[in-house]
């Protein structure tokens, strides 16, 4: 499916994100299986858009997104056809279907971590903010946010002046400056290197409060973990604390002052067993680091040849070698294995159970591990 194609089954009436990832679950065809598949009232409008376009209201939504990408650099349309389409938002049960994207697309690569917390941190969480955003940066790793007021915006701005890459996901159109104040840093992330800013939302589209916790699950999703800077007791950074632990991602948070109001949030989680302490970018990389080496390529042959060999059964089929290299004792989804190994989820899937069955991996909670050599 090309970009019109993807923009027409976003705009359907009646469907919605979940709605279109259960059918896509199922693996229709274009254009016949989404027919025989879709509602009556949503399938009546996608045949008249394939029929006769011009009389087709979707059509709108096309030449609309089609006129905003002649209208300026850098303008994109991300789907799951896209090359630049991050996968760890398929784990989510309600991946965006489209994202509208502007900036550099390089930030899309390698491995993320989303940075939350208050709009309106102390002297000591904005430091914190700053400091853990840039080390991150340093070390290869994107810094995911919301362009909010706050911890936000404040990290977002130390990755960039680090040379680092930084996704801002909006709740309104890509566009659209939310909050006004900044402005400046919508213009970086837009325009300089590493910078990116994406959004479900069409281009012209406001800012409402609904759409923020919407967006919050696409800040987590794109991410490998979440750190929380920090947050208060009913601070929406929680809802991103949630939404992490919902997707089985990992989530840190910073320690603060019993007598800090803007740390409660933070002391909360830890208390309640959810979240890793972290108290330095040292203890994030270590929790996640088996995670980001499925973002480096697949070991070339003469690399593989240099690790643990593995059974004459397995050394003359590169893929289980490259999936077993890409394995260890902590569970790595299947999204991060076809990504490290270049092939189809089916064919991923289908070598996992052999090798299942051969007694070399295991699912369990959060996907697949290595058993020890039998």
């Amino acid at each position: 499916m090309d970009d019109q194609a993807w923009l027409v089954v976003n705009a359907l009436p009646g469907m919605g994100a979940l709605r279109i990832a259960q059918l896509l679950a199922r693996q229709p065809q274009w254009p016949e299986g989404w027919l025989a598949a879709l509602p009556s009232r949503a399938a009546s409008e996608l045949r008249l858009w394939l029929e006769h376009p011009t009389r087709s209201p979707l059509q709108n939504v096309v030449a609309q997104t089609l006129a905003w990408q002649r209208s300026g650099p850098s303008r994109h349309v991300l789907h799951r056809d896209h090359p630049a389409w991050p996968a760890l938002l398929n784990e989510l049960p309600d991946p965006p279907v489209v994202l509208w994207a502007q900036g550099d697309l390089s930030a899309l690569e390698g491995p993320k971590l989303a940075m939350v917390g208050t709009r309106r941190p102390t002297g000591e969480g904005t430091h914190n903010a700053q400091t853990f955003a840039r080390d991150l940066a340093r070390r290869g790793w994107c810094v995911v946010s919301g362009m909010a007021l706050g911890v936000d915006g404040v990290a977002q701005r130390a990755a960039l002046n680090a040379g680092g890459r930084t996704i801002a996901v909006l709740g309104c159109g890509v566009d659209v400056i939310y909050p006004a104040s900044h402005r400046d840093l919508h213009e970086q992330l837009s325009c300089l290197p590493g910078g990116l800013v994406v959004s479900e939302h069409p281009p012209g589209t406001l800012a409402r409060p609904a759409f923020f916790p919407r967006r919050n699950r696409i800040v987590t999703g794109l991410s490998l973990g979440t750190l929380v800077v920090e947050a208060t007791e009913k601070s929406g950074s929680l809802v991103s604390a949630r939404l992490t632990l919902e997707q089985n991602r990992e989530l840190f948070v910073l320690p603060g002052s019993l007598h800090n109001v803007q740390a409660c949030g933070c002391l909360t989680l830890l208390r309640q067993g959810s979240a890793h302490l972290a108290c330095s970018v040292d203890d994030i990389i270590a929790d996640l680091g088996h995670w980001a080496e499925a973002f480096i390529p697949p070991a070339t042959g003469e690399q593989l040849s240099e690790q643990e060999p593995l059974s004459d059964s397995l050394s003359d089929n590169s893929l289980p070698d490259s999936l077993l290299a890409s394995l260890s004792a902590t569970p790595t989804p299947i999204d991060l294995l076809v990504h490290a190994t270049g092939v189809t989820v089916s064919d991923c899937q289908q070598r996992l159970l052999m090798l299942e069955l051969e007694g070399w991996v295991a699912q369990q909670a959060g996907g697949w591990v290595r058993l020890p050599r039998p």
